[in-house]
């Protein structure tokens, strides 16, 4: 039975609020790994743990002739810009509290909410694009530049938050056209395939330090993990699996600008855990960051609503 827009639209945000808390635990997972391990590493048995959990769901939501798709080079395209987010996400962890990194990456869905309007037909108003200038504003609040705290890994969480918007933009544009399982299958395989290709092209080249926290989490040699450290490894691919079918879904089921703003339940989570497990307290800056950022993408939402409501009922159906 198929659902109505509207129905859609309310299991896109129950979606996405869910796939981003189940994805915050493997925040403090890889934070926690971070001084000991490579983050190849972590991605390739992440990835190797997920494969039979996606292979799983595709099976039975579509079987799994639908992993052979016409679409197949979209996919890989899609999986190869969220592993450049997913990677730069995580190569700030090391090197920033972990409310920061995440509080930066949370300009995603204002990124969203613009390239709607370009790439998929939806469109922005101006307090959309007023919601630009204060989410730069939050941005520069936990940036601090020019103060002498500038911290550079600072510009990989910035990276991450762009190449993801556009990786979500992307399975909207695809969602009438693959299911939740595929595009998630493809994803997790681009992503350990990419992976494992920069930790041999780093061995090949003898690549093992390069001075920086969060190159040196990237380039890191491999190396022969703990049974606890293995088992949280192993609990970031069931993590992820979950997580991914139900972000993949959001996007899908629902009008990116609508949905998007779900993403900031992380900012719940993310002070959360870096309190509980590394003992870290935000700075007032952060904080007044993550609200100037949390308020832009409201505006942003409210804003993309309101244009969606206004449209004719012939372009809205």
């Amino acid at each position: 039975m198929a659902l109505s827009a509207q129905n859609r639209t309310i299991v896109g945000m129950a979606a996405l609020a869910l796939g981003i808390l189940v994805f915050s635990t493997q925040d403090a997972i890889i934070k926690s790994i971070s001084g000991e391990y490579a983050l190849t590493q972590a991605i390739v048995i992440r990835s190797l743990v997920s494969l039979p959990i996606l292979l799983v769901m595709a099976h039975f939501e579509t079987g799994l002739s639908a992993l052979i798709s016409r679409n197949f080079k979209s996919l890989v395209g899609r999986g190869a810009v969220l592993l450049v987010s997913y990677t730069s996400y995580y190569m700030a962890f090391p090197a920033l509290p972990l409310a920061e990194a995440i509080a930066l990456y949370f300009i995603s869905p204002i990124i969203v909410t613009l390239l709607a309007g370009p790439l998929l037909g939806e469109r922005v108003t101006i307090r959309s694009w007023g919601a630009v200038g204060a989410g730069f504003a939050g941005v520069l609040f936990i940036m601090r530049p020019g103060v002498g705290l500038f911290e550079p890994a600072t510009l990989l969480s910035l990276l991450s938050a762009a190449a993801y918007a556009f990786g979500m933009t992307l399975a909207r544009k695809l969602g009438d056209q693959e299911p939740s399982a595929v595009m998630a299958f493809y994803q997790n395989a681009v992503y350990g395939v990419g992976a494992l290709a920069i930790a041999g092209i780093c061995a090949a080249f003898q690549v093992t330090r390069l001075g920086h926290p969060s190159l040196d989490f990237l380039v890191r040699p491999w190396a022969a993990p703990t049974a606890r450290d293995f088992l949280l490894m192993a609990a970031c691919g069931v993590i992820a699996a979950v997580a991914m079918w139900l972000l993949t879904q959001a996007y899908r089921m629902a009008e990116a600008n609508r949905v998007t703003v779900f993403e900031y339940t992380g900012m719940i989570w993310a002070p959360l855990w870096g309190y509980l497990f590394f003992a870290e307290v935000p700075r007032l800056t952060t904080l007044i960051g993550m609200g100037l950022i949390v308020a832009a993408g409201l505006a942003a939402a409210q804003g993309a609503t309101a244009a969606s409501a206004n449209e004719p009922a012939s372009q809205s159906a």
